[in-house]
């Protein structure tokens, strides 16, 4: 059982690394598209 268990912790934690090193490295394109939103005035405390 504990050496289940040391796989799966293995199998995660190799998981966030390479999760952590694709974020870092990719070049992932900043979204281009104008959004542009009317909030009405009755949404704030006066």
């Amino acid at each position: 059982m504990t050496k289940f268990l040391s796989l799966l912790f293995l199998l995660f934690l190799f998981a966030v690394i390479g999760g952590g090193v694709w974020l870092a490295t990719s070049d992932m394109p900043a979204p281009t598209a104008m959004v542009e939103k009317v909030i009405p005035d009755e949404r704030f405390r006066r």
